[in-house]
């Protein structure tokens, strides 16, 4: 049904309209009392044998929603109950900004990809740490925060910092977002010279701002840094003692893709199904240099639940997907879920519950 709606009304749509129209559909699910706990009970995940403990959390199951969809923190729990095990929302700057100039959303639907040049369009970090305030418990939420545009890149880690004071309090693990390729200069963050004050200073402002709680720290990484800086970003992230990692965001890379011209010329960053092959290099990458003392969440190209478990086996902790969902639709989670569930249960995968750092 979803693939027929899809070629017949959605693809005539712009992908920004439709996440527009999605999201003003989610909160209204997230503001009907019970509305959203009714969904939880009939599509989230609930066998045993799919939850993962980890970050010193009980995941319900492996399979999360990437950072990007829910940028403002307003529809989170109506996203959990379709069956994510947890939400990752942002990415959260320091302070509001529209993002860059529309159009900045493009489907390769030949592909199953999508190009964002989006620019970390949100309301701000205060305005997100407002919605989280009055958050109840049910669905795991990670914040992902990343720099203001306006913000000059010397004066990145002071950026950074506010978000995370503002956020750590109300945030199940946070995420220091330098990947993104929309926003000038913030890839530039990734070289260790930088990344290491920029680390330790946010560590210390969520130590600060949530005292009676350890907040999960992780940083998120490009699929387009060489082997030889991808082993630097992991050292580092052990010698300062991060919780994890999460491989990866969007590629700058055109290769093999069979859209458009006009399309494929697009500048942004891509995900989907031609971003597959090479998150799982970065993360079996990862997975040899850390030897399991990190959690790795492993996001790109995740389609389907044979896509879940080989991430699992290749050392990741987690999964993230974003661009699945839009392909696969509302109950594409669900659908996952259940699928892994059979499959645990028929035996043509080992248990998912594996011993995991907290």
């Amino acid at each position: 049904m979803y693939r027929l709606l899809f070629s017949l009304v959605i693809t005539r749509v712009s992908a920004e309209t439709v996440h527009r129209l999605t999201m003003a559909a989610l909160r209204a699910i997230q503001a009907v009392p019970g509305l959203a706990a009714l969904l939880r009970r009939v599509l989230a995940p609930r066998d045993p044998a799919l939850a993962v403990h980890a970050l010193g959390l009980d995941f319900p199951s492996p399979l999360g929603l990437a950072a990007g969809f829910d940028k403002d923190a307003v529809a989170y729990d109506a996203l959990g109950a379709f069956g994510f095990g947890h939400v990752e929302i942002g990415t959260v700057t320091g302070r509001a900004q529209p993002g860059n100039p529309r159009p900045r959303l493009f489907r390769l639907v030949p592909d199953r990809a999508v190009i964002n040049r989006m620019g970390f369009n949100n309301e701000g970090s205060e305005a997100a740490a407002r919605r989280l305030r009055q958050r109840r418990p049910g669905t795991i939420v990670g914040v992902n925060i990343g720099k203001t545009k306006a913000v000059p890149e010397d004066e990145a880690a002071a950026d950074y910092v506010a978000s995370a004071e503002r956020l750590a309090p109300h945030a199940d693990y946070l995420v220091v977002n330098v990947s993104s390729p929309n926003t000038p200069g913030l890839r530039n963050l990734q070289a260790v010279e930088h990344l290491r004050p920029l680390l330790t200073a946010v560590r210390e402002a969520a130590d600060r701002a949530s005292a009676a709680r350890r907040v999960p720290l992780l940083v998120k990484i490009a699929p387009d840094l060489a082997d030889d800086d991808i082993d630097a970003v992991a050292d580092l992230a052990l010698d300062l003692g991060l919780d994890g990692i999460i491989a990866t965001n969007t590629t700058i890379g055109r290769e093999a893709l069979r859209s458009a011209p006009d399309l494929v010329k697009e500048t942004g960053g891509l995900s989907g199904a031609p971003l597959k092959e090479r998150s799982l290099e970065v993360l079996r990458r990862l997975h040899a240099r850390t030897g399991g003392r990190l959690v790795l969440i492993s996001v790109g190209g995740v389609e389907t639940a044979d896509d879940v478990w080989e991430r699992v086996r290749a050392g990741a902790t987690l999964v993230q997907a974003y661009t699945g969902m839009i392909y696969g639709g509302p109950l594409w989670a669900h659908h996952v879920n259940r699928t892994l569930t059979r499959r645990l249960h028929g035996s043509a995968f080992p248990t998912i519950t594996t011993a995991r750092r907290t």
